[in-house]
């Protein structure tokens, strides 16, 4: 994954001079974790800009370029990093099309890894999508793949309105796969059936997707068929995909790695409850993180959502 992001800010950097890229140790060392390694030298530091450790800064100047009619893709190094820059996210780059009457628009990119699974902890470890996809006016997107990594990057550079692109950071370098050359451009709002079944439906995203995947392998082998769907974005939503499935199984396990509460899953619940309640066979379950702060290295693996857990969650349901 962490390749194809590279290749696919590559050739956004080759075929549009207005692109550009900002943020902290993105030009010489070509970031914390060498997304753009090696585009400074090949674009100048003219269009990878490294900045100083400054959240808000990189956010509300990136807000500036997109206004002006740049594209800047700003790079926030973790998640847990990014709170600063929520008050340029909420009170400005969203809302920027509804204050000027649609004079203007932000098209600009915030590109940040996400999530556990290395070891770091607390504020680098986070998966707080939900406080984005709770803000008008930006959209989510949440790959899971090297080639959906990279398409829908390029989707989001070309994006009219800001984009909150998260990536997970277990998946760097443990998911491999095919990516075309150049990399081809992935629809919003169109989720993927990574696997068919027909006796429960799991959801997931992100870096939860490989582990869901384990999951229904699992499940396979008690006769259980899991289809499993991977939303891609989380706005847009594709309500339609997640609906059809949930009205054909009957059973449906949300499985997120962040905080339970209030957590994205809680409005995929919510969604499926209001729209297809009456398909249901048993109660809508969620596999998630605790409420606590991603603990240190020792108990990590005691937050995280495992294939286990998933499957102990779909078993439950089938016997609901």
């Amino acid at each position: 994954m962490a390749q194809a992001l590279t290749a696919a800010l590559g050739h956004a950097l080759r075929s549009d001079r207005d692109v550009l890229i900002l943020g902290e140790d993105v030009g010489t060392t070509g970031g914390v974790f060498r997304i753009t390694d090696g585009l400074q030298t090949e674009f100048g530091p003219d269009r990878v800009i490294d900045t100083p450790v400054a959240e808000s800064g990189i956010a509300g100047a990136a807000f500036g370029m997109a206004v002006a009619g740049l594209r800047p893709v700003a790079e926030i190094q973790f998640l847990g990093f990014a709170y600063p820059a929520y008050d340029q996210i909420v009170s400005h780059i969203s809302r920027i099309r509804t204050r000027s009457q649609h004079r203007f628009t932000a098209p600009l990119v915030i590109r940040i890894p996400y999530g556990a699974g290395i070891g770091a902890a607390e504020h680098h470890s986070e998966s707080t999508e939900a406080i984005f996809a709770h803000t008008p006016g930006v959209k989510v997107v949440v790959p899971s793949t090297p080639a959906d990594a990279a398409g829908l990057l390029l989707t989001a550079i070309a994006d009219p309105d800001p984009v909150i692109f998260l990536e997970p950071i277990r998946s760097y370098r443990r998911v491999r796969g095919e990516v075309a050359d150049p990399p081809r451009p992935v629809a919003f709002g169109e989720a993927a059936v990574r696997r068919s079944g027909t006796d429960l439906t799991l959801v997931a995203y992100g870096a939860m997707v490989p582990d869901t995947m384990d999951a229904a392998d699992d499940l396979a082998v008690a006769g259980i068929e899991a289809e499993v769907l991977d939303l891609r974005t989380l706005v847009p939503l594709d309500y339609d995909t997640l609906l059809d499935s949930a009205n054909r199984t009957g059973r449906v396990v949300l499985v997120q790695e962040g905080h339970r509460t209030c957590g994205f899953a809680a409005e995929l619940a919510a969604t499926i409850q209001e729209e297809a309640l009456y398909s249901l066979l048993a109660p809508v379950t969620r596999v998630t993180g605790w409420d606590t702060v991603v603990p240190l290295r020792r108990a990590e693996h005691h937050y995280v959502p495992s294939p286990e857990r998933i499957a102990a969650a779909g078993r439950a349901v089938m016997e609901a």
